[in-house]
């Protein structure tokens, strides 16, 4: 006699769940989006499912179908997230586009994917027509926030809620959300570019989904219902670290603070919108320190800052939670990850600047020597990271050969440890290491000695080509307003902490530091403006 068994629903983890769940069980809950005025605008995760579906029937009707490509250029608003949710729920794939990037770049993306259908923020209408046309597979660009200039230029542009409007005569077409298989793709983003050429990121409604359920473990981002949560990370940037997902799922208060992330603005929000969790990179809240400093004022309801994209400086962390009165919670994370890789916990007594935090069940990390054999110690030394899970990419779009190992483990590009607690430690890139003499300098080292002088905003260390030693350390520092750091005083913070031939051979004083959409620092701007000046110091 054989046995029967009990079996599970086919339940496929698609992204359109989570604003279906927002809008049957927290349908009034908001999301806030700024206005360039200074005025907001609301809408309940009902109303915003009941709007994302709408336009779903409108790129349904323009021949949008599953697997296609559509293209977004704009900022972190309530029209944008009702993109995201249409583009995906039904079944097509939302590639967004960073405006900071050059226009070839973005051409070239947009010819990479062959997008038909682009949307983009009405500030950016010119932009994204000049993309469109030396891209050539655009046929529709629909704007909005705000209306696009009116001309006579080709491809037009078309507002997009003029379209959604019942006496428009837009085409309409049924877009049912879900029902398809859970690995199907439902997003493409490009990396940063700031360590070499964008390569295209391909995510699945799978590997977001379960990016999600991690993200929001207690230990993780630990987000609830209970937080209103702002979200200063770019919609551009490896899905804005997966938050306008994770909020409707359970149920937060999401703001939204539109193109602008100046202190004032920042400030105002954190008030009027009582956020208890702030999420973005670290430059942003420096900014809003500012302000306070400069103009007085506190925010009470802030508990958390949830910062990535690049390492702090401890003097930065020390004043972001002295004068916010907020716990700053570190992370480390990449594109190609979806993008979450670690998080420091939420009320982690010995959290510190360089701790990353420990990776959640579904990611895995692992440290190898340079030819990507396994370290046979993999606490307390240095090595090349790699890291495997359901949300790690497999392989770029538009390429044949995986970017994985034979064991499926992806090359980060970094050098780390991992303490005897299980904290990631990001000690460089190995492409920013400098070779001087033969022997290899690590810029991170330097950076982070410098970094910890409290009249030091932001450092960053170069190689620069050199006769003799093939190549040589530059520092370059932004200061503080208030900074009266001489020379001097930062070569005396490096001396005895590092080798003597890693003294950096000339430093340069930067207004602003050039940053990545992503707050990293862009080195390769950096390497272009100053990397290849004549040598100055014999050394």
């Amino acid at each position: 006699m054989s046995v029967i068994h009990g079996q599970m629903q086919d339940w496929p983890l698609t992204i359109d769940r989570f604003l279906e769940h927002g809008a049957k069980w927290h349908a009034g809950v908001e999301v806030v989006t700024a206005g360039e005025d200074g005025s907001t605008a609301r809408v309940g995760y009902a109303d915003l499912q009941r709007r994302s579906r709408e336009v779903s029937e409108l790129l349904a009707g323009m021949g949008v179908g599953r697997g296609d490509v559509v293209a977004t250029l704009a900022w972190n608003t309530q029209s944008h997230m009702e993109t995201w949710y249409a583009v995906m729920g039904m079944g097509a794939v939302c590639q967004t586009l960073n405006p900071r990037v050059s226009e070839a770049h973005l051409a070239t993306m947009l010819e990479q994917s062959g997008a038909r259908v682009l949307v983009a923020a009405a500030d950016l209408a010119p932009l994204a027509r000049a993309i469109a046309t030396r891209a050539g597979s655009v046929e529709r660009i629909l704007s909005i926030d705000g209306t696009a200039v009116a001309d006579d230029a080709a491809p037009a542009i078309e507002p997009l809620e003029r379209l959604l409007d019942a006496g428009s005569g837009a085409p309409r077409k049924p877009a049912g959300w879900g029902g398809f298989d859970e690995r199907l793709p439902c997003g493409l983003c490009f990396t940063s570019g700031t360590t070499g050429v964008p390569k295209g990121v391909t995510y699945t409604h799978r590997g977001v989904f379960l990016h999600t359920l991690r993200a929001l473990q207690a230990d993780t981002m630990a987000l609830s219902q209970r937080d209103s949560v702002l979200l200063a990370v770019p919609m551009f940037h490896a899905n804005a670290w997966g938050v306008p997902f994770a909020a409707p799922a359970v149920g937060a208060k999401l703001v939204l603070p539109g193109r602008h992330l100046d202190g004032a603005r920042l400030a105002r929000l954190i008030r009027d919108e009582d956020v208890t969790v702030a999420i973005g990179v670290a430059t942003v809240w420096l900014g809003l320190v500012d302000h306070l400093d400069a103009h007085g004022g506190e925010v009470p309801s802030l508990k958390r800052i949830l910062v990535g994209g690049a390492p702090m400086a401890p003097a930065l962390m020390q004043r972001i939670e002295q004068r916010l009165g907020a716990v700053v919670q570190t992370s480390w994370g990449m594109t190609e990850l979806s993008p979450t890789g670690t998080v420091a916990l939420p009320d982690d007594p010995g959290r510190a600047p360089h701790l990353s935090g420990r990776p959640a069940l579904g990611i895995d990390l692992l440290l190898t020597d340079a030819d990507g054999v396994p370290l046979p110690q993999q606490r307390g030394c240095e090595g090349h990271l790699r890291v495997r899970g359901a949300s790690v990419v497999y392989r770029y779009f538009g390429q044949l050969e995986p970017a994985v190992d034979a064991d499926g483990w992806f090359p980060t590009g970094d050098l780390a440890r991992i303490d005897e607690h299980g904290n990631l430690v990001i000690t460089g890139r190995a492409k920013d290491l400098i070779k001087s003499g033969g022997e290899w300098i690590n810029p991170a080292e330097i950076e982070e000695i410098v970094g910890r002088l409290p009249g030091v905003s932001l450092a960053a260390v170069i190689g620069r080509a050199h006769p003799k030693w093939g190549e040589r350390p530059v520092l370059l520092v932004e200061m503080r307003a208030d900074a009266d750091t001489t020379d001097n005083e930062l070569l005396d913070a490096l001396r005895g902490a590092v080798p003597s031939w890693w003294m950096p051979d000339e430093i340069i004083r930067v207004e602003r530091m050039p940053l990545a959409a992503t707050g990293k620092i862009d080195k390769m701007r950096l390497r272009a403006e100053f990397g290849g000046a004549q040598w100055r110091r014999e050394a």
